[in-house]
C-alpha cells in the first residue's frame, strides 16, 4: 500500500472522490500552482486512487478464519 495513501488516514469505506479531495487539500497551494508539475500531480492522484481501490478490495475479501 502506498505510504502517501496511509498518511491520508482514510478508511476503505470512503468514496474515491473523498480520497481525492483530501489529497488535494493536503497539498500546498504553491504545489498546485506550478503548471509544470501537473503530470506529477496526476500521477500522484492516480497512485492514491489505485491504493484506495486495493484497500477496498482487501477490506471486502473474507479473512481465512471467517471463511470457514
Amino acid at each position: 500500500m502506498s505510504r502517501a495513501y496511509q498518511n491520508l488516514g482514510m478508511s476503505p469505506e470512503v468514496s474515491p472522490l473523498t480520497v481525492l479531495r483530501t489529497a488535494i487539500r493536503r497539498l500546498h497551494p504553491d504545489t498546485l500552482a506550478v503548471r509544470s508539475w501537473r503530470e506529477a500531480r496526476k500521477r500522484y492522484y492516480r497512485e492514491l486512487l489505485q491504493a484506495h481501490a486495493a484497500a477496498q478490495l482487501a477490506d471486502q475479501t473474507p479473512q481465512p478464519a471467517e471463511a470457514g
